[in-house]
């Protein structure tokens, strides 16, 4: 039995453990930090990230959250020469109708006063609509556009489905490499000798600060500390209740593709691109047929929800693409090994190629070098994260990130040492927080905006 003492024990060194302890080090100069986790940062959930950011959701202290933790991402960028590869040519949301007059409405709701300057309209005469033809994050412009004349979107966008009406094109969006994100503070953080054990907490219990049970490789270790944050994802439940606190977590298991686009179907400039329609998924009439026959997939066969995404993966020299689908709502326990469905490649190709009709030429014959992988996405039902005070004085927490982990990891961190420190918080900070849960006036406007893309 080994026995360790810290000021801080962070349990869980995925994206958001490592941004926790990165800006409690940063803002406040607190280095007596360990890091815990039962395999190596960044290995588990994180490792399985779009690697997309954001900063439009229907809801504005997420917008906040989110445009704060593009601003520490790019201060990153600034001080490292870009070394996690931060782009920017934003997100695309299209549709066959010929207006989205809900998801603006909803946006200009949340940009209040500066709707007028940030949304931006573009008809067949429109000259002021630029195209993201530069991928670098410095050139791109804020704000969103609002295109609504078809022969605009495919001049500009001659790939996506000929029935695409109008796109919504958020520009402060692109991607990163979340893993170098991660490293680059992770290197900061073991210069300033943050300490990092490897093992799984089997118990915690309260004397004096907390004490946490490991079991590792070699044998049980205990670790003291004064302070302790529930950063484990998927797993922050079971560690909450090890304190007897009871989280409203739940996981849901969602699964993505990646593969070398060979045939060239997807323009390498192409913007991350998102079909907000619904859709009855692209079978052959003896495919649907059997879908539809078997209760357990007989939703394939029917009309399924919209938001598939597909982005180039790579930069301009490089050839992959990454397809996504969301389509799975069932709560399950996480598991160490994540659940794959073996019909989701062709699932997701059949889905994304209804915006993308290049995708068709891989109907049946995806590379096989074709990925397939999956994560947990832990969430609340209003999918927003909880971020503050967990239960016992002390204890605090950074989870619940659904599936928008990377793209808030910087601006959590950063709220989660507020919280510890003492310090100055945020406008966001106290909806974020359990209280809206037991407070009227954060539960009603947590009600009115969910956070749902």
């Amino acid at each position: 039995m080994t026995a360790t003492e810290s000021s801080v024990a962070i349990v869980g060194t995925g994206i958001i453990g490592i941004a926790s302890a990165y800006y409690l080090w940063k803002n406040h100069g607190i280095q007596d930090i360990v890091l815990i986790d039962q395999g190596q940062p960044m290995g588990f959930t994180s490792t399985q990230s779009g690697d997309n950011y954001r900063n439009w959701w229907p809801s504005t202290l997420m917008m906040d959250l989110t445009n704060r933790s593009i601003d520490l991402m790019e201060q990153l960028a600034d001080e490292t020469g870009n070394r996690f590869a931060m782009t920017r040519r934003g997100y695309i949301l299209a549709t066959r109708q010929p207006n989205m007059q809900p998801m603006l409405d909803q946006l200009t709701a949340c940009l209040g006063d500066k709707s007028d300057s940030e949304i931006r309209y573009h008809d067949r005469n429109s000259k002021s609509y630029f195209p993201p033809v530069n991928a670098d994050w410095k050139e791109a412009p804020d704000g969103f556009d609002l295109l609504s004349d078809p022969a605009l979107i495919r001049g500009c966008f001659p790939s996506l489905d000929s029935d695409v009406k109008t796109i919504l094109h958020i520009r402060r969006g692109g991607d990163i490499s979340g893993q170098q994100l991660g490293q680059v503070m992770l290197e900061r953080l073991q210069r300033a000798g943050i300490r990092r054990v490897t093992g799984m907490v089997s118990g915690i219990s309260q004397d004096k600060g907390f004490v946490i049970q490991l079991n590792t490789v070699d044998e049980a270790t205990t670790i003291r500390a004064e302070r302790i944050v529930n950063a484990a994802g998927p797993f922050a439940g079971e560690i909450a209740a090890m304190l007897d606190v009871s989280l409203p977590l739940y996981n849901v298991m969602q699964q993505k593709i990646a593969f070398p686009d060979t045939k060239a179907a997807i323009p390498r400039d192409l913007p991350f691109t998102i079909d907000m329609d619904r859709q009855s998924i692209d079978w052959d009439a003896e495919d649907r047929a059997l879908l539809a026959e078997d209760p357990s997939t007989a939703h394939l066969a029917a009309e399924m929800p919209g938001a598939i995404h597909c982005r180039p993966e790579g930069g301009m020299n490089g050839n992959w693409l990454k397809l996504g689908w969301a389509y799975n709502e069932t709560a399950q326990p996480a598991d160490w090994t994540i659940p794959l469905d073996p019909r989701f490649p062709e699932i997701v190709l059949r889905g994304a190629a209804r915006l993308n009709p290049g995708l068709k030429a891989y109907y049946g014959r995806l590379p096989r070098q074709m990925s397939h992988y999956g994560g947990w996405y832990t969430r609340t039902r209003d999918n927003w994260p909880l971020i503050g005070p967990m239960g016992p004085e002390g204890a605090f927490m950074a989870c619940g990130l659904s599936g928008h982990g990377t793209m808030a990891a910087c601006a959590t961190g950063e709220l989660l040492a507020s919280w510890l420190a003492g310090a100055a918080l945020p406008g966001y900070a106290q909806p974020f927080s359990m209280k809206r849960f037991t407070e009227s006036s954060l539960r009603q406007t947590a009600e009115l905006e969910t956070g749902l893309l």
